[in-house]
C-alpha cells in the first residue's frame, strides 16, 4: 500500500524553515503544501526560493495557514514568545504540529500546548532534528551494552558558536521580547535532551548553573553552563554560548566504556557521519599509548539526512493517526516536557545567584 502523503503548511519564513521544508521535500510522505507569511510577496518568494510544488499556496496570514482545511500538519519555527499562540490555535484547528525549539518560555506555555493537543487528538513532535539520525540510534546500541559501556558514571556535553557583532546585536534570539531564553533556549535545549537521552530521561534531582554566566544588556543568556545531579549521585555538566568557536561535543562515560560525538547537533557531513567508542582501555607499558585504541563507527546517511528523517517520522505518526485510527504518540511531548523542565530549572538557578535549584515535576 502507497504511504500517504501528509501535507505541511509552513508558519513564517525564518531560516530554518529552508531547512525544514527541504526536508519535507526530501521526505517520501509529506508534500509541501503551504507557506503563511505577514506578507503574501513574502510568501511568495520563500516557496519560489525553496522549491515548492507549483500547485503550493500561499497565505498572508498564520491563520489563512490553519484554516485550510487541506492542510495536515504545521511547522511552526516562529520567535519562542509567539509559541504559545500559534500552536494552541493549530491544535484547535486539527493541525499535527512540529514545533521549533525551545518549545516555549517555560514549561507552564508549554503544557498549554499540549492540553490543547490533547484535547484534540493531534500529533506533538519538537524540532530536535539530530534524535532521529540513525548514528543516534547506533549510540544508542553502544550504551545499552554492559559489556563494552558498562554503566553511565557522568555526560560532558557542549554546543557554542561565535556570533557576529550584527548577531549580537540585533537576531530575535538575543531579544527579549521575541526568544528571552538566548543561548540557552537555542543551544543548551540540544545539550539538555543529549543528557536526558542518554538516562533515558530520568529526570535529575536538582540543577546547579555554573558562575560565570554572561547575560546582554537586556537580559538574556549568551553563554552559560549547569551541573545536574541524580539521587544516585551522577553529575554531568554541559555549557552554551554565542560567544565561543563552532563546537558540538558530546562524551559519554561508562564503567567500561567511553563514547565521543564531535558534531552531535548537526553532522559536519550531512551523508556520512561519525562517533568513536573505546572500551576496556588502558594505557601501554610506560603509559607510551593506548590499549585497545578507540574505534570510529561511520554512519551513513545518504538516503536522507536527518531532518528529513524527522520529518518522515512525524508523518507516519500524523498517518497513523488519519488512516488507522491511532493515538497520538505520548513519548514526544513527554521528553519535550522534560528538557523544558531542566531549561527552566538552569535559567532559575542564574536568576538565584547560581543557587541549587529542585527539578519541577
Amino acid at each position: 500500500m502507497a504511504e500517504t502523503s501528509i501535507r505541511f503548511g509552513i508558519l513564517g519564513c525564518a531560516g530554518i524553515a529552508w531547512k525544514v521544508s527541504r526536508a519535507i521535500t526530501f521526505s517520501p510522505n509529506s508534500t509541501l503544501y503551504a507557506v503563511g507569511s505577514r506578507s503574501l510577496d513574502k510568501a511568495e518568494k520563500f516557496a519560489a526560493d525553496n522549491g515548492f510544488p507549483p500547485t503550493a499556496k500561499f497565505y498572508d496570514s498564520y491563520e489563512a495557514v490553519h484554516d485550510d482545511p487541506e492542510v495536515d500538519a504545521v511547522y511552526v519555527p516562529l520567535p519562542t514568545s509567539l509559541h504559545v499562540k500559534w500552536a494552541v490555535l493549530a491544535a484547535e484547528k486539527k493541525k499535527h504540529l512540529l514545533l521549533e525549539k525551545p518549545v516555549s518560555l517555560n514549561v507552564a506555555e508549554f503544557d498549554q500546548i499540549i492540553e490543547a493537543c490533547e484535547a484534540n487528538g493531534v500529533q506533538f513532535m519538537d524540532g530536535t532534528m539530530w534524535m532521529h539520525h540513525p548514528r543516534t540510534a547506533k549510540m544508542k546500541e553502544f550504551l545499552s551494552d554492559s559489556q563494552c559501556f558498562g554503566q553511565l558514571e557522568t555526560i560532558h556535553s557542549i554546543f557554542t558558536f561565535s556570533g557576529d557583532e550584527d548577531f549580537l546585536k540585533n537576531d530575535i534570539r538575543v531579544k527579549p521580547d521575541l526568544d528571552g531564553l538566548g543561548a540557552l533556549g537555542d543551544l543548551g535545549w540540544y545539550c539538555i535532551r543529549a543528557i536526558l537521552w542518554a538516562v533515558d530521561y530520568e529526570l535529575p534531582k536538582t540543577v546547579t548553573s555554573l558562575r560565570g554566566a554572561i547575560l546582554n544588556e537586556a537580559g538574556v543568556i549568551l553563554a552559560c553552563g549547569s551541573s545536574l545531579q541524580w539521587e544516585d549521585g551522577k553529575t554531568v555538566t554541559f555549557h552554551c554560548s554565542f560567544l565561543s568557536n563552532l563546537t558540538m561535543d558530546l562524551t559519554l562515560v561508562g564503567t567500561k566504556g567511553t563514547v565521543h560525538v564531535h558534531d552531535f547537533v548537526n553532522p559536519c557531513d550531512e551523508k556520512t557521519s561519525l562517533f568513536s567508542t573505546a572500551s576496556k582501555t588502558g594505557f601501554t607499558d610506560f603509559a607510551t599509548g593506548w590499549d585497545p585504541l578507540p574505534s570510529k563507527s561511520v554512519v551513513a546517511t545518504d538516503l536522507l539526512p536527518q531532518d528529513a528523517c524527522m520529518v518522515k517520522e512525524v508523518s507516519r505518526l500524523v498517518e497513523s493517526i488519519k488512516e488507522g485510527g491511532s493515538k497520538p504518540e505520548s513519548m514526544w511531548p513527554s521528553i519535550s516536557r522534560k528538557t523544558q523542565l531542566v531549561l527552566d530549572a538552569v535559567k532559575e538557578s542564574i536568576e538565584k545567584g547560581f543557587e541549587p535549584v529542585q527539578v519541577g515535576g
